[in-house]
């Protein structure tokens, strides 16, 4: 008979198909193993036979955003907590060998010493809607370049009088004019097949276009939504704060401290001392897209942020590089966006009550636009809730409202 109070951990190599499960007491012994297809009532089989085992304390499982993510979500649906564990690394793999049974009783063991300690992402709130609509941006976006490269290359081999009429022209001209064409002939004359080839990728690129302004527009109001903070700093426009969101997951307080995000993200010096040398060494790991938005913030400020420009040229006059200063700046930053990502700002006022603020604050619509780097018929907008500008219109409350009050 076994004894159900007694505490047990689980642990799971997942597949695209099916999933093996271990399951180990609190002394590391192994109780059991089991395949269960990677299905609801798999995911349902194997809760049911982790529990027959004794209470659940702790499920380890691999993989959980990709091949895990409906175990992850199943599991903890049941209450049980979930751990995030990595692949053994290459070392142990060597020494015990390789198969989904040795990996599984590792997950279990790594859940039961703490060696597992991660919470994963959660996939079920308004954070997993950016991620796979960036996903279906970026492709857009890449597809479009692709695309945007072979009309020039066509026209750098097309007939002289091709050649000149489409050449001097820029891209979304260039593409205008090819959308237009009208090839009348023998598809054999290369001319004719040219101008065919060219109008069939002009209106893929139009298409393509035509999706990536939605894409941009959906991504720009869903950012603003999960979190008004992060979108009205200086620098973080929609991509930036997608990339950084999608990163830190929907529950970013799984992250204990900003030196975490920092970590997260590739933005943290790794010590590299040795004897009477004490230094540091640059942090080549992480989410390198997210250490890339960092990156970007850090640029665009070091040209319209007036504290970031004092504090590199102070740096400079020290004899820092300014490789050196750039890496000091993304740190700080990522202490900055994890303040932002772990408390989000409440939604801002309406239009009028923006104009209300700022008619109070005795400043002209043209005033403000100088003050947050647009241009007058912008804020007009915003305040009379024309057109979609959130993280202008959350940028433009965060500038009143600092304002108002120094």
């Amino acid at each position: 008979m076994v004894e159900q109070q007694r505490a047990v951990y689980g642990g799971a190599d997942t597949h695209k198909d099916f999933h093996v499960a271990a399951v180990v007491d609190e002394a590391g012994r192994i109780l059991g193993t089991e395949t269960f297809p990677a299905t609801a009532s798999g995911y349902a089989a194997l809760v049911r036979w982790l529990r027959r085992h004794g209470d659940v304390v702790k499920v380890g499982i691999e993989g959980t955003g990709a091949y895990g993510a409906g175990l992850c979500r199943a599991v903890t649906g049941e209450g049980i907590e979930v751990v995030e564990v990595n692949r053994p690394n290459r070392q142990m793999r060597r020494r015990r060998g390789k198969s989904d049974t040795v990996d599984a009783e590792a997950a279990a063991r790594a859940a039961l010493n703490g060696e597992a300690s991660g919470a994963p992402k959660d996939s079920t709130g308004i954070v997993e809607s950016i991620r796979v609509l960036r996903l279906a941006f970026c492709s857009t976006r890449v597809a479009r370049v692709r695309i945007a490269n072979q009309i020039r290359d066509l026209v750098l081999t097309a007939s002289d009088g091709l050649r000149s009429e489409l050449n001097p022209l820029e891209t979304p001209e260039r593409v205008a004019r090819c959308a237009r064409m009208r090839p009348a002939g023998d598809l054999a004359d290369t001319d004719v097949a040219t101008k065919a080839a060219l109008r069939t990728l002009a209106r893929q690129y139009q298409s393509l276009t035509s999706d990536l302004d939605e894409l941009r527009t959906s991504l720009e109001e869903l950012t603003v939504r999960a979190n008004p903070a992060l979108c009205a700093s200086i620098g973080v426009g929609p991509d930036v704060a997608s990339i950084l969101l999608i990163a830190a997951g929907e529950n970013a307080d799984r992250l204990h401290s900003d030196a975490a995000f920092a970590a997260l993200c590739g933005a943290s010096p790794i010590e590299a001392s040795s004897g009477k040398h004490v230094g540091h060494r640059l942090n080549r790991g992480g989410n390198r897209q997210a250490n890339h938005a960092l990156w970007r913030i850090v640029m665009t400020r070091k040209t319209c942020h007036q504290p970031t420009r004092d504090y590199v040229e102070r740096r400079r006059a020290e004899g820092k590089s300014p490789r050196h200063i750039t890496r000091c700046l993304k740190r700080y930053v990522a202490r900055e966006m994890y303040r932002h990502l772990t408390n989000p700002a409440a939604p801002g006022p309406t239009g009028a009550d923006l104009r209300q603020a700022r008619t109070a604050a005795g400043y002209t619509q043209q005033q403000a636009a100088e003050a947050i780097g647009t241009h007058g018929p912008r804020i007009s907008n915003i305040e009379n809730d024309h057109g979609r500008h959130p993280v202008l219109a959350e940028r433009y409350r965060t500038w009143l409202e600092t304002t108002c009050t120094s």
